[in-house]
């Protein structure tokens, strides 16, 4: 019964100093991230990517719309959500993220 207690003091306390430990690293991790996140070469980078991914949604959305298929979805959906209110605006995503990082709040996770 005292071996028992003792590994369970052992394993409570190893847990406190490691979250401690733990939770120090995982701040660093994250400063350095949003560090690289707001260097202007990658924010340059992600509007190119942003802009080609919002390039790639038009053109299939075109090619499905002139297909069968879409006009079999574009007749069968009288009354209902198109496929462009079904689908978040492309803008969504920056915003989220945007307001997230810029707050620099304490904000934990």
């Amino acid at each position: 019964m005292r071996g028992k207690l003792m590994f369970l003091t052992g394993l409570a306390a190893g847990f406190v100093l490691g979250s401690r430990a733990g939770r120090e690293k995982y701040e660093e991790i994250r400063a350095n991230a949003q560090k690289v996140w707001q260097h202007p070469t990658v924010q340059e980078a992600a509007g190119v990517a942003q802009a080609q991914a919002n390039k790639l949604y038009t053109e299939g959305k075109d090619k499905l719309q002139s297909s069968k298929l879409g006009e079999k979805l574009n007749t069968g959906t009288t009354g209902s959500a198109t496929t462009d209110e079904l689908i978040a605006p492309s803008d969504t995503l920056t915003t989220s993220k945007s307001t997230s990082t810029s707050t620099g709040t304490g904000t934990t996770y």
